[in-house]
This record gives structure tokens, sequence and C-alpha cells, in this order.
């Protein structure tokens, strides 16, 4: 396989980091998960020549959100039809966060972690608390993240980097869906920011993707999160696109 394509890269990460709740109309997916994370709770457009009737489908999809308690998001893309894009102007919806995905083609590529790593089921409590932890996640944050885990169909595995005192210091998801290893929750703990750990549990997360099965990669990354793309970069991802995400303004 060579660089993915925007959809594959998209639909592998549907996989990878599902919903709670899924509903579709045509090649849009709406996808609700106690509001933890933006991907996972969003209207996302997977075909760009797919907007008839737009304003109704977006005003359904919205809808789906209120019941759910949650501020309707929606994700921008190069997927994103362009009625979407006029409908979202007419509503005054924001732009926020922005965002890039990296890709890279992985055959024949070796990471060499420089320090201890571990690779875990994503549901042992050892990932799980640890990676909450360094992010400083709620219990209402941690529930979410187990409930999102239990729900993910391709092979995965948490990823954890130890400093030598066998404290952990990074974490990460990795996933392969369709041939592509897609990347998630990456932090260090603050107390081990800028040691190498990061690049440590990225280096064993794509180890393990390669010898999954995975022949390319793609990582989404906040735009403004320099050290981070810098980092990619030097793992050997480059080629990608932008996406944001969009949502109704509140009212002053």
């Amino acid at each position: 396989m060579a660089v993915p394509s925007v959809l594959a890269v998209e639909t592998a990460a549907l996989t990878a980091w599902p919903g709670l709740h899924t509903a579709y109309d045509g090649h849009w997916v709406w996808r609700a998960a106690r509001g933890y994370s933006n991907r996972a709770n969003s209207i996302q457009c997977l075909d760009a020549t797919d907007d008839a009737n737009a304003a109704d489908r977006i005003a359904h999809f919205s809808e789906l959100f209120v019941r759910q308690g949650l501020r309707p998001i929606c994700k921008v893309s190069p997927l994103t039809a362009p009625g979407i894009l006029a409908v979202l102007d007419e509503l005054m919806w924001e732009a926020y966060e922005p965002s890039r995905v990296l890709r890279m083609e992985m055959t024949g590529r070796e990471w060499e972690p420089r320090h201890h790593t571990a690779l875990l089921a994503p549901a042992d409590p050892e990932w799980r608390l640890a990676q909450a932890g360094m992010s400083g996640y709620s219990d209402y944050s941690i529930e979410s993240v187990r409930l999102i885990i239990e729900r993910i169909a391709c092979d995965t595995r948490g990823v954890l980097a130890y400093d030598k005192d066998g404290v952990p210091a990074a974490a990460a998801l990795a996933g392969v869906a369709n041939g592509i290893g897609i990347f998630g929750n990456v932090v260090s703990s603050p107390a081990h920011r800028g040691q190498g750990y990061g690049r440590a549990v990225m280096c064993a997360a794509l180890n393990w993707c390669r010898d999954a099965g995975a022949v390319a990669a793609g990582i989404q990354v906040a735009a403004p999160n320099r050290p981070a793309v810098t980092l990619y970069g030097s793992l050997g991802f480059a080629d990608g696109y932008d996406y944001s995400y969009r949502r109704p303004r509140i009212a002053a």
C-alpha cells in the first residue's frame, strides 16, 4: 500500500475509535460518546458529493446530539461536501481545533524505542489508568474511555513507556484497521516531558502495528502542537491533510 487515501484513513480511524452511539444517512456518519473527544462526538461526511438536503440532515443529527445532552459538532475534512459547508456558514457555526492528519507508508521500516516499553490490552487497568492519570482525566472521562475501548472491533494495544524506576512516563493507543495503523491517546506525563518517552512509546506502537499487519499509518494531531508535529515527522509521518470542527456558537 502507498500512502493511504483520505477516505482510507478516515474510515480506519472510525473503526479504531468508535462512538457509543452511531447513526448513518447516506455517506454521513453521526457518533456520540458521552462528549469524550471530538472525533467520537461529531457528524462526519465521507463523500464530497453527498450534500443533498444538507440543512435537514444537519438539523436531524443536531437533534440527536441534544437528546444525548451534547453540543452539536461537525467534522470538516477534504471529504466534507460543499453544500454542508454552505449550511454551516449560514448557521454561523464556529470553526475550532484546527488539526492535521499525517500519513506514511510503513513497509520495511523499523523504529527503536530508547526506553523500556510494554504492550497491553487497552482494557488493562495498567494502561488505561496510567494514560488517564497522565492526561488528568476526571472519573467521568475515565469511564467514557473504558466504554469506548470495549467497543473497539479492530486489533488494538495500549502502549506504555517507563522511566528507569518503572514508572509509566508516556502512553499511546495503537490499532490496525484495514491495514492502516491508527494512533490516539498519545500523552507523556508532565514530569517526563522532553525526555524521549513520547518518542519511545510511538516507536513501540509503530513496530507493533507493522508486526500486526499494517502497511501504512495515519495519526491526527492538533495543528498548534508543534512538538508533536515535529516528533511525528521525525518518525516518518509526512504527507497529510487538514481538518477541523464546527459547532453552534453559544449566545452571549
